[in-house]
């Protein structure tokens, strides 16, 4: 089977796939990523094979872009209304009609069984849809976007998908879904369960992770991480944020710095210990509370690992993470700039996560039900048997789509 895989230009938004198609290309099958420069790094770090298509997208460039030095999203562009969620689709609805035709004349040429993307990937569903072969998008966490965001750029992707053969854009034929059944939207688009393994690239293990915490392992140790980069934060509000971490008494404060960021936040408070950026998988064993921004690789990984959470949301899907934890009974989500920039409210809110056995025990009940879902091995054997089944009649040649 030839597998084709499309990915919006985010690294983390390939990532999650990962598993599924180490699983896939274990099984024999051929899988070729299709994706911009900004993930084809990230596709050869995980073995796998890449075609490089058009120029870099740099999303956090565009994230960042009219605001001032050290003023962070949430306090330029508070938390959007439930409603308006699905306009995040405009966005990514542009950049697939931009990408269409060079994405449409490799997967002419390759020929694929079965199509796999992300679930903002557009290009996808009218690709696999014109060469008459099953569409398969993963989620990454809770997803409160996708669905809507496919409603939303329904009406205007319909003329071109019309020029193209299609009745409008498509669903995908199966969505896969990681989370726990627990942590899922309540009345969101149904989706078929995969277990989330965590990755985000490989690492040496350090000595520090195989060491013996020594005298100070009765403390409390908890993770912070802010994402690959601390672009979206700014060292003012990183600095402040491990200053009231760091006032717990009994707690060590483990937080992934990546450069240049550690050198312009200077000394760090007492207990309060900075690490190179690490798969997180390498070292949350080692803790017992996890403190981040709602990444979704950040927040599945800590609940893979039982880890009461508190989220510091930015953007978009955080929100709707933050809130589900805190729905879920396994962490607490500030959602509003003045709260995150409260120490006393960050620093009772740890003290809350670490105290309080209930936070614990949901985080661990959330971890056992992820252990309980099919592996990406399944689902991989079930993708093979739905692609042999679920060829459906052939459109008109994709060259020349969209120009025309």
């Amino acid at each position: 089977m030839r597998v084709l895989v499309i990915s919006t230009p985010v690294p983390t938004h390939f990532l999650p796939l990962v598993p599924l198609l180490w699983a896939l290309r274990s099984a024999g099958h051929e899988v070729t990523v299709l994706a911009q420069p900004d993930v084809v790094g990230a596709v050869r770090a995980c073995g796998l094979t890449a075609i490089s298509a058009g120029e870099p997208f740099e999303v956090n460039g565009m994230l960042l872009e009219g605001l001032e030095p050290e003023r962070r999203p949430l306090q330029a562009r508070p938390r959007p209304a439930p409603e308006l969620l699905g306009g995040y689709g405009r966005l990514w609805w542009a950049h697939a009609a931009s990408m269409l035709d060079g994405y449409s004349d490799v997967a002419e040429r390759y020929r694929p069984d079965l199509v796999l993307a992300d679930p903002l990937e557009y290009c996808s569903l009218i690709i696999g849809a014109r060469l008459g072969v099953p569409v398969v998008h993963h989620r990454w966490t809770v997803d409160a976007i996708s669905g809507p965001a496919r409603a939303f750029v329904r009406p205007g992707a319909r003329e071109l998908c019309e020029r193209l053969g299609l009745p409008g854009l498509p669903d995908p034929d199966v969505l896969l879904d990681p989370c726990p059944p627990s942590l899922r939207l309540p009345g969101g688009e149904p989706g078929t369960p995969i277990r989330y393994v965590p990755y985000s690239g490989g690492a040496e293990v350090p000595a520090w992770v195989r060491a013996d915490r020594g005298p100070g392992a009765e403390r409390r140790r908890v993770a912070v991480s802010l994402g690959n980069t601390l672009a979206l934060h700014g060292v003012g509000f990183t600095r402040g944020l491990l200053r009231a971490l760091a006032a717990r008494p009994g707690t060590e404060i483990l937080v992934t710095l990546p450069e240049p960021y550690r050198t312009r936040i200077g000394p760090l408070p007492s207990g309060v210990t900075a690490v190179d950026p690490l798969p997180l998988h390498l070292f949350l064993g080692t803790c017992d509370a996890m403190v981040h921004h709602g990444g979704a690789g950040t927040a599945m990984t800590a609940t893979s690992f039982g880890l009461p959470q508190l989220v510091l949301p930015q953007l978009a899907d955080h929100f709707p993470l933050g809130d589900r934890l805190t729905a879920a009974g396994a962490g607490l989500s500030f959602d509003t700039a003045e709260r995150q920039d409260d120490p006393r409210t960050v620093g009772a809110a740890l003290d809350e996560l670490l105290s309080d056995p209930r936070y614990a025990d949901a985080a661990r009940g959330l971890a056992a039900e992820m252990a309980r879902m099919p592996s990406p091995v399944a689902a991989a054997a079930d993708l093979e048997r739905r692609a042999r089944a679920g060829t459906r009649p052939r459109k008109a040649s994709l060259q020349c789509t969209s120009r025309n």
